[in-house]
């Protein structure tokens, strides 16, 4: 909550971690998911409050409707309840620009909806956020590896799945093709997700667009099997998380978003 996550930042600063990603979950949601952009959002307030305290900080807010609408897809919905894509586009902008707003160095746009990138770098652009930068989550498979967060963001989808828009498990090419258009429509930096399953498509993003920020998201199914595997004494924690970062980092990734942060901040403090 609001009042507890200036600690929790905290707590990662000092331990060396130069940015954090917010995610969102409202006390109220709609068919619209009208609080991703309330300005007195748990996510906008965080911002501001975060922006103030920790200056040099990377703040990278998640843009997108799952965690905010009543039926959990991550757009509004059409009459035969699929998602509506250009409906959804005007309001993912909405949401971009209150992030910006708000203080976020970075808006990641994460609900794989066609154009979502270019509407929301021309809205950043028309509010006078030119120096807000663009995370996209440019290869998001379709992945039974988001279970855990969907239950603690309150996020699952209350009916269907959302294949229709995320991608195919079995096709890297369309990965490639993702991330090229998003780079076309200004995406500053590229993600592919999940990372462990995925580390083939990795290492094609990277060989195709060299010199671009990749970004690779170790998800929660992935944090928690090594955390239950641990739990139960099967496997030792600390060699086998730096054993699957490494191999992110050895596919080509550049950057990281995982649970196992703070621990890793620690681990390699230790080191030094």
């Amino acid at each position: 909550s609001v009042d507890l996550v200036e600690a929790r930042v905290e707590a990662a600063v000092a331990l060396g971690v130069r940015a954090v990603i917010l995610f969102g979950v409202p006390a109220v949601k709609d068919s619209a998911g009208s609080g991703s952009y309330d300005a007195e959002g748990a996510v906008q307030r965080s911002l501001l409050q975060l922006r103030e305290s920790f200056p040099d900080l990377v703040l990278v807010a998640d843009t997108c409707l799952c965690e905010y609408t009543d039926h959990g897809h991550c757009g509004v919905l059409d009459q035969r309840a699929d998602v509506d894509n250009d409906a959804t586009l005007d309001i993912l902008a909405r949401v971009a620009v209150s992030q910006a707003e708000s203080g976020a160095d970075l808006v990641a746009p994460s609900g794989m909806i066609d154009g979502q990138v270019a509407a929301i770098r021309t809205a950043l652009d028309r509010a006078g956020h030119n120096g807000v930068g663009i995370m996209a989550y440019s290869a998001k498979y379709a992945s039974a590896f988001y279970g855990p967060f969907r239950d603690a963001a309150q996020g699952a989808p209350a009916f269907g799945d959302r294949r229709g828009h995320q991608m195919d498990p079995a096709n890297a090419g369309e990965a490639l093709r993702e991330a090229r258009q998003d780079l076309e429509e200004g995406a500053d930096m590229i993600m592919v997700k999940p990372a462990l399953a995925y580390l083939d498509v990795v290492r094609r993003v990277r060989d195709a667009f060299e010199g671009v920020p990749l970004v690779v998201y170790n998800v929660s199914g992935e944090y928690a099997m090594v955390k239950a595997a641990c739990a139960a004494g099967w496997l030792p924690e600390r060699s086998v998380v730096m054993e699957m970062l490494t191999a992110m980092k050895r596919a080509g990734a550049d950057l990281i978003i995982t649970y196992h942060a703070l621990d890793v901040a620690r681990w390699l403090r230790e080191e030094t």
